[in-house]
C-alpha cells in the first residue's frame, strides 16, 4: 500500500464506549494521515457518560462524537473506508458487526467497559484500561511502514495487532 490519507472505521455493538474511544484516539494521534470514524450495529444513541467524561479529561472534545448506526456509513458514497476494525469483545458472546465493501478488516476486540459492574472506581478504571489498550493498538497501526507493505503483509500485521496482549504496553 502506498502512503497517504486513510479513512478508518471502528465498529462495535452500541457505539457508546469502545468504538468512540478508538475514533477519538485516531483523530488525535492520526498524524494527519488517518481519519477516524465510529459506528455500531445496535447503537445506543448516546455516548456513555463515562466515555464522555474520560475523553474530556484527556482533552478530547466529547461533542465531536455521536453514537450512530453503521448503515450511516454504508449508505454514504462519499466516504470510502480503507480500514474497518471491530473492537467488540467476542469472548462475551457479543455479536460483532460486519461492514460491507472491500476495506481491509481486522478484529481488535477489547472488553466492554460499559458492562463492568462494581464500584465507581472500578467502572472508571475499565474506561481507562480500554483507552490504554486501544491506544497501544492504534499506535502500532499508525506507525506501520505502509509504503513497504503489500496488501497481504499489511493484513497479517493488522491481524497481529488484534492479537496484541490486552495487558501489554507499547
Amino acid at each position: 500500500m502506498s502512503g497517504g490519507m486513510y479513512n478508518v472505521l471502528f465498529l462495535c455493538r452500541a457505539n457508546s464506549a469502545r468504538s468512540i474511544i478508538a475514533e477519538a484516539i485516531l483523530k488525535k494521534e492520526g498524524h494527519d494521515h488517518f481519519f477516524g470514524f465510529s459506528a455500531g450495529s445496535h447503537p445506543r444513541g448516546e455516548i456513555h457518560p463515562y466515555t464522555a467524561e474520560f475523553l474530556k479529561s484527556l482533552d478530547h472534545d466529547p461533542s465531536e462524537f455521536s453514537s450512530k448506526a453503521m448503515e450511516v456509513y454504508s449508505r454514504k458514497d462519499e466516504i470510502k473506508f480503507d480500514f474497518v476494525f471491530t473492537v467488540c469483545d467476542t469472548m462475551d458472546n457479543e455479536d460483532c458487526p460486519i461492514f460491507p465493501g472491500s476495506p481491509m478488516t481486522a478484529h481488535w476486540g477489547v472488553p466492554d467497559p460499559a458492562a463492568v459492574a462494581g464500584t465507581e472506581a472500578e467502572k472508571r478504571l475499565a474506561f481507562a484500561d480500554t483507552y490504554r489498550m486501544l491506544r497501544n493498538r492504534i499506535s502500532i497501526f499508525t506507525n506501520l511502514p505502509f509504503q513497504s507493505l503489500d496488501r497481504l503483509s499489511l493484513q497479517h500485521k493488522l491481524d497481529e495487532i488484534g492479537q496484541t496482549s490486552l495487558r501489554e504496553d507499547v
